[in-house]
Order: structure tokens, then C-alpha cells, then sequence
């Protein structure tokens, strides 16, 4: 049965568009299993905190106060003078935090600086607090809200997360200025 010619193969060679799909397809999974784990993470961790440097956001509020103590031109010094930076709680965010209620982060903190002067009166705290309005607006802080007390509101800086608040209260003519930063990652061994 041999007609000298060579004995070739019925089985046709895989098509390019066949090996394009399956890799296509392994692609595919590929990406799918690398979303499907990047939302498991994000959902189960919530949105990551921004890297916070202590140093340069207590430089920062330290700065902003100074400013808004200028503004305000009081006639006398606050009353009240932090000496140190507070820092303030953070918790878990995403679905982990039901496994931590109530339990703050270590490794993440808010920091603020709060002053007081009492006995301003009225004209003085209001001409004051238009300053603090004009040169926050103009610096491109953003107002949140308003006459949180008698008379006062609170500035949001876009680019940092800080906020100012500047509050009047009549019964005692207290003003009261907080300054302070949102929550943010610190550097391992932060003691807070």
C-alpha cells in the first residue's frame, strides 16, 4: 500500500485564533480574580487612611492658629495656650470595623489644637471672625458650615483635610478657636 509518498497528518494545526482566545480567556480570569480580590480587600478594609508625617501636620496647625490668632487681633492673648498638640482616635473602617467596635487604630491619629479667650466682646469677635472668613476664602479653604455656636462657623482646607472652627459664645463672650487635622496613617512607633 505504499505509493511512496509520506504518510501526513488528518489533524488539522490549532488555529492562531484558538490559542488567542484561550489566552484571552486565562487573561481574563486573570483580571477578574485580581478585581474580585482588590474589592474583597477594599470592602472588607474600607478606603486605606492618607499617610500622615506628625512633625509636618503639627507644623502645619501650629502655623494655621498663629494665623487665625492674627486675624482675629484680639486686644489681649488667649486665655487658653495649648502647649502640645492633641491627637485623637481613629477607628476601622469597611466591614472589618463590626469586628473592632469601639476599638481605635494605633497606628492611625487625628491631631487638633484648640485656644480660648473669654470676656471678647460681641463688635470685637465678629470684625475678627470677618477677617479669619476673608483669608480663608481667599486661600481657597472651603466653608462646611455655620454658626456652630452663637456665632461661628468652620473652614475646610481642600488639599490637607484640615478644618478651622471659630466660635462665639455670649454667655461667657468666649472665643474659641480649633484647628485641626483629619485622620491619618503615622510612622511605626508613633507614640501619640
Amino acid at each position: 500500500m505504499s505509493s511512496g509518498q509520506p504518510v501526513t497528518s488528518t489533524v488539522p494545526p490549532r488555529s492562531s485564533a484558538r490559542r488567542l482566545l484561550r489566552t484571552a480567556l486565562v487573561l481574563g480570569g486573570a483580571g477578574l480574580l485580581t478585581v474580585v480580590s482588590w474589592s474583597g480587600y477594599r470592602l472588607w478594609n474600607g478606603a486605606p487612611y492618607p499617610e500622615a508625617d506628625p512633625n509636618v501636620v503639627v507644623t502645619r496647625l501650629r502655623e494655621e492658629i498663629e494665623r487665625v490668632h492674627d486675624d482675629l487681633a484680639l486686644s489681649r492673648p488667649a486665655d487658653e495656650r495649648p502647649d502640645r498638640v492633641e491627637t485623637g482616635a481613629c477607628y476601622y473602617r469597611g466591614l472589618r470595623s463590626f469586628a473592632h467596635i469601639d476599638e481605635s487604630r494605633r497606628d492611625v491619629h487625628s491631631f487638633g489644637l484648640d485656644t480660648r479667650t473669654t470676656a471678647v466682646p460681641r463688635a470685637a469677635a465678629r470684625t475678627g471672625e470677618e477677617r479669619v472668613r476673608s483669608r480663608l476664602s481667599q486661600q481657597g479653604w472651603k466653608l462646611i458650615s455655620e454658626n456652630i455656636s452663637d456665632m461661628g462657623f468652620r473652614f475646610e482646607n481642600p488639599d490637607t483635610g484640615d478644618m478651622v472652627d471659630v466660635d462665639w459664645y455670649e454667655p461667657t463672650g468666649t472665643l474659641a478657636v480649633s484647628v485641626f487635622a483629619p485622620c491619618g496613617k503615622v510612622p511605626e512607633g508613633f507614640a501619640g
